[in-house]
This record gives C-alpha cells, sequence and structure tokens, in this order.
C-alpha cells in the first residue's frame, strides 16, 4: 500500500466515525429533549419512556428536526413557544455530545 492509500483509508475511517457520532449524538438529543418536554408535561416516570418514544418516532417522518419541534409545539401548547422549543433543542445537542465524548 501507498501513503495516499494510507490517507485515503484514514479519511474514509473518520468520515464514518464523524457520521456514526453525529447519528447518535442527534438521537440523543431528542433523547434528552423529550424527557426534558415531558418534565413540563408533568408525564410520571412510567409514562415518560412511551412519551420519548413518540418524540423519536416523530424524528422519522423528515429529514432535520422541524418534524420534533412541530411535535412539541403542539404538545406543549401554553408550556412552551417554537423559539424556547429550538433553544431547548440546541441545549441538548450538546449535553448529547458531551454525554458521548465523556464516555468515549
Amino acid at each position: 500500500m501507498t501513503t495516499f492509500d494510507d490517507r485515503e483509508h484514514a479519511y474514509e475511517a473518520k468520515f464514518a466515525h464523524d457520521a456514526d457520532l453525529r447519528f447518535k449524538a442527534e438521537a440523543r438529543s431528542v433523547k434528552i429533549l423529550a424527557q426534558w418536554a415531558a418534565g413540563l408535561l408533568g408525564k410520571t416516570e412510567a409514562a415518560l419512556d412511551a412519551y420519548v418514544g413518540e418524540v423519536l418516532a416523530a424524528d422519522f417522518e423528515e429529514a432535520g428536526k422541524d418534524d420534533v419541534v412541530r411535535k412539541l409545539v403542539a404538545d406543549l401548547a401554553g408550556k412552551a413557544d417554537e423559539a424556547t422549543i429550538r433553544a431547548e433543542l440546541q441545549k441538548s445537542m450538546a449535553e448529547a455530545m458531551k454525554q458521548l465524548a465523556s464516555a468515549g
């Protein structure tokens, strides 16, 4: 193998690792956001997992996080507006990245 081939494989491996990390962080951030929303809704511990599952399922409706934001805007009507939800989404992404960095 040449040095060029080694570099190419290293870049491919880094790209795959970064994509995997991004996917995990996005999923974890939606879970963190759903837990925050469940707290605002007064969900019990027993209902928490089911609600987190609903929010995670909403995330698969379309690309991006607009589907999650729409669900939470509807669920949290009167408790949090869209701007607050989007701000919490950013916070949850930062927290998810921090958790993943400390885990690995």
